[in-house]
């Protein structure tokens, strides 16, 4: 079991107020996480057993009392601070090392319902327990002189991939056409920007941090995101103000060619031995094709291009679309303007976000931040509960009787809990109730969280416009009937080019074919969502079919990609005694995305009569993933060669061959 590092036992003077503040801030303790301390710190399996076992978490809230009874609560706290101060003053945790078993025991426990076996190695890479996840345990790579890895964008899977190559001893640079790090968080910059996800499970697992919200704002989630590029020594790596404009395959190197733009315009190019795209999904801002967008006279801009300068006071806002990003920005900045008027053109479900603007209590956070192991459990019980919790419910039920309003009886529970919510909401304003209610089943769409945006739709200084939008004028934006709205500004909250994959640089691979190329029959697709045939020695982080529609973090989802390129990496080094060339097999990329759309047409985002920006024109979804993230994660942990050909690159030339393996593509 990894443990904590050392701690050095305080004096007796600064032990006791120590203990004091550990004993107060126990008072607004997690029971289920705190547990879990006890079972680590003790080695008692007492602590599993039935007078502590926990219920069942209802919806999305922390549970911090396990639904035990109050003296069960006081004595697990009782018994936590004990086994703390022990630990603080130089006792080792007992809990030397974990099972499979054990460790599924303990989340049942802890969360009061049955937990899959298989997410017993996700767990326990969570805490520590996986040599390759963990970054001081990760050995030097094989690189032969002159191997360098070029990673486009220096966002979430950039920096990761980053730390990741730098421990590993691996040469890089990372090319980022911003003048800082942070992708999307850099660039959407908007009022109430921030994570629809528990931000201690949007962090990277090995760089934990003492957050101020339970659902942290843009601020601080960038400033996370800067300081892990600082503590890490990665910023060296990295070319700021630089724009990848393509990259191109060379058969008779095995190298890519990348031409560069720097921000004064001057052209330059980088030669890579392995290229991993980190520009992520949500990347290229989408622009509504509306006639008159350039006559506005009035300041007009999307949302990931927020004017820093912009005073909103006393004005006339319209805001195009209700989509996430409208859903942040609207009740944000609706106490500031004049009028506020919202043109949707299709509704959307939202649900509630008690914690939203919630910070985290001083006494939580030292928990977080100094007990042992809190932080790591109280991350495995949000994974769970953000995650494939409700995998289940999103499946069709073909015998279902009311396919017009859900998909199954737990869609249906789904659907009257937010229409009772939305109904709550609305308060007074009953009227707007057809204006807002869905008529498709919940997460049909993407599931949004809900800013306060069904109470702001019922305020008297906003208009919400149902419909279409026939052209915007000088002045303001004219409705499919004819009706001018004047406005001062137009926000474009219309989201991004999510579909076009890859669309932010050309890319040329095997034969000078382009992606547009490659993707134009079905659209986009790859294996396991990273790798693409005819593209060797090339990764693409956050591709097809890996957004999670269903839940979870993204930060884990990157994690775990960039962690398969890198085992790949190490493995071809190995096998190869040098430079590769590594490209997945057509047969097992195309049995797999077989495999992607069969589980998708028994889900709910190719339910009849669903559009949603999923789809691509092909009626193919091509955004999310249709599988369960243990599942998924298993497969990329297994790094498996087999399903690749791979070539030595030095000495005698050898034809392009396929590892030999037992393993098949995972079903």
């Amino acid at each position: 079991m990894t443990q904590p590092a050392p701690v050095t036992p305080l004096s007796s003077s600064g032990f006791q107020p120590w203990s004091d503040a550990l004993q107060a801030a126990l008072a607004d303790a997690n029971i289920p996480t705190l547990l879990m301390v006890l079972v680590h710190l003790t080695g008692s399996s007492e602590w599993l057993g039935e007078r502590y076992q926990c219920t069942k978490v209802r919806g999305i809230d922390d549970h911090d009392t396990g639904g035990l009874e109050p003296e069960i609560q006081q004595e697990v706290r009782d018994a936590a601070h004990a086994a703390i101060c022990a630990w603080k003053q130089g006792t080792a945790p007992q809990l030397q090392q974990a099972d499979p078993d054990l460790l599924m025991q303990m989340v049942h426990a802890s969360l009061g319902e049955n937990v899959p076996l298989s997410y017993s190695n996700m767990v326990a890479a969570g805490l520590g327990l996986d040599a390759e996840f963990a970054l001081d345990q990760q050995g030097q790579f094989q690189v032969p002189a002159g191997f360098q890895v070029v990673v486009i964008g220096a966002g979430v899977a950039g920096i990761c991939a980053a730390i990741r190559m730098k421990k590993a001893g691996v040469p890089f640079v990372v090319i980022e056409k911003n003048d800082e790090v942070g992708g999307t968080w850099h660039e959407n910059r908007y009022p109430g920007a921030g994570v629809d996800t528990p931000n201690h499970i949007y962090s990277f697992s090995f760089a934990k941090h003492d957050w101020s919200r339970y659902f942290a704002l843009q601020e601080e989630i960038q400033n996370y995101f800067e300081g892990v590029a600082t503590d890490y020594g990665i910023r060296e790596h990295i070319r700021f103000n630089t724009r990848v404009e393509s990259a191109r395959y060379d058969e008779s190197t095995a190298r890519w060619n990348i031409a560069l733009r720097d921000a004064q315009g001057q052209p330059g190019t980088l030669v890579a031995d392995m290229l991993l795209s980190a520009v992520g999904l949500l990347n290229v801002p989408k622009m509504p094709d509306i006639p008159g967008i350039d006559q506005f006279k009035g300041r007009c801009f999307h949302t990931a291009r927020w004017p820093q300068d912009l005073d909103v006071r006393g004005k006339r806002v319209a805001v195009i679309g209700n989509g996430a990003s409208a859903m942040q920005v609207v009740p944000a900045i609706v106490d500031e303007v004049a009028h506020l008027t919202v043109f949707q053109r299709s509704r959307q479900w939202a649900a509630p976000f008690a914690k939203f603007k919630k910070e985290v209590p001083a006494s939580v956070r030292l928990l977080l931040r100094e007990v042992p192991f809190y932080q790591e459990w109280y991350r495995q019980r949000l994974s769970w509960i953000f995650n494939d919790r409700i995998h289940h419910s999103l499946q069709k039920d073909p015998d279902w009787p009311h396919p017009e309003r859900a998909i199954n009886k737990y869609n249906d529970r789904q659907r009257i809990h937010f229409t009772d919510y939305i109904k709550e909401q609305l308060g007074a304003r009953q009227d707007l109730l057809p204006s807002v209610l869905p008529d498709y089943p919940p997460f049909g769409k993407r599931m949004l969280m809900d800013n306060g945006w069904y109470r702001t739709m019922a305020r008297d200084d906003v208009t919400l416009v149902t419909g279409g939008i026939q052209r915007i004028s000088e002045h303001g934006v004219v409705t499919d009937q004819g009706v001018e709205h004047e406005v001062d500004i137009i926000v474009i909250a219309t989201g991004f080019d999510a579909v076009n994959m890859l669309s932010s640089f050309q890319l040329f691979g095997r034969g000078g074919q382009s992606i547009r190329e490659a993707w134009a029959d079905k659209g986009a697709q790859a294996f396991y969502g990273v790798a693409i045939p005819g593209f060797p020695n090339f990764f693409a982080f956050a591709g097809p079919n890996t957004a999670l529609g269903h839940g979870g973090s993204v930060v884990a989802l990157l994690e775990a990609q960039v962690r398969y390129a890198m085992g790949l990496m190490q493995k071809a080094l190995a096998t190869c005694q040098g430079r590769f060339e590594m490209e997945v097999r057509r047969d097992v990329h195309d049995e797999y995305n077989e495999r992607v759309q069969q589980a998708h047409d028994r889900m709910i985002w190719t339910h009849k009569g669903m559009s949603n920006w999923y789809r691509n024109a092909q009626g193919r979804v091509v955004a999310p993933t249709p599988f369960r993230n243990d599942d998924y994660w298993q497969w990329l942990r297994a790094t498996d060669l087999a399903h690749y050909h791979l070539r030595p690159m030095q000495g005698a030339a050898r034809p392009a061959q396929a590892v030999k393996s037992q393993d098949e593509v995972p079903a």
